[in-house]
């Protein structure tokens, strides 16, 4: 599969004349916990030569590709777009620059990516994501007595996030056991978050599974914690001739 994904690169880079800086994994493969049957949610960050960008006519600045009967979904933004959207902490953006499974990059455009990241990290903006998928997915799986161990680990996900988020100052890991490990949780939740990610690696994402009331009541805690500590957390420190002056050192690089 890594061979046939590294092909649909080559093949975007050539048909839409763009030069693909990360093509990442990310999605329950990337956080962790993937089933067998898991999509490869591959995300990318792309330029187009620097003369692309000299026009008043707003151009798409999106790919949205799917291959392999739907199993393997590329969708990226361009550097422009991904950069203002780095300036707002978009936390897809952020946890794609972190991904563990790297099918293409440079290096040196990555690391000054993460180091530009940290500079703008604005703890309020990421929370309100993490916070609002918390609550979508707790309220699906809340009071059932089934309910997709997928969707579960979404929701259980997303409230650690929240719960980092209020108590370090550092941008949440995209690899969950990193983020669990990182705070003080029960060493009995810790074990039992392990357990449901080694059966789920067995079964398949249509599986239905029942209870769990403790780690219910920890996403319920951790949201609550959220919501009465949001509002007092920093903002962002960056500013936008950070992001303008590595948008433009980008482009130079690597014009083509």
């Amino acid at each position: 599969m890594k061979n046939k994904i590294s092909q649909y690169l080559t093949k975007i880079e050539e048909e839409k004349d763009v030069k693909i800086l990360l093509a990442c994994e990310t999605g329950s493969r990337a956080w962790g916990f993937p089933s067998p049957d898991s999509d490869f949610d591959i995300r990318i960050i792309y330029k187009h030569k620097k003369d692309w960008y000299l026009s008043l006519i707003e151009k798409k600045d999106s790919i949205d590709l799917m291959f392999e009967n739907k199993e393997i979904d590329i969708t990226g933004w361009d550097l422009k777009k991904s950069l203002k959207l780095l300036q707002k902490s978009n936390a897809p953006l952020l946890e794609r620059i972190q991904s563990p499974i790297i099918y293409k990059s440079d290096k040196e455009f990555l690391n000054e990516m993460n180091i530009v990241a940290q500079n703008q990290y604005s703890r309020i903006a990421t929370i309100h994501h993490y916070l609002s998928m918390a609550k979508k997915f707790t309220e699906e799986i809340k009071e059932k007595k089934e309910y997709k161990l997928k969707k579960f680990f979404y929701a259980l996900r997303s409230a650690t996030a929240c719960k980092w988020i209020v108590e370090k100052e550092e941008i949440p890991p995209i690899e969950f056991m990193k983020m669990v490990n990182g705070l003080t949780i029960q060493k009995s939740l810790k074990n039992r978050i392990t357990e449901l990610i080694n059966l789920k690696s067995t079964i398949s994402e249509s599986y239905y599974h029942k209870g769990e009331n403790e780690l219910l009541s920890f996403i319920e805690n951790c949201i609550i914690q959220a919501d009465e500590n949001r509002k007092s957390l920093p903002s962002s420190k960056g500013n936008i001739e950070e992001l303008n002056t590595f948008f433009i050192k980008t482009l130079e690089r690597y014009d083509h």
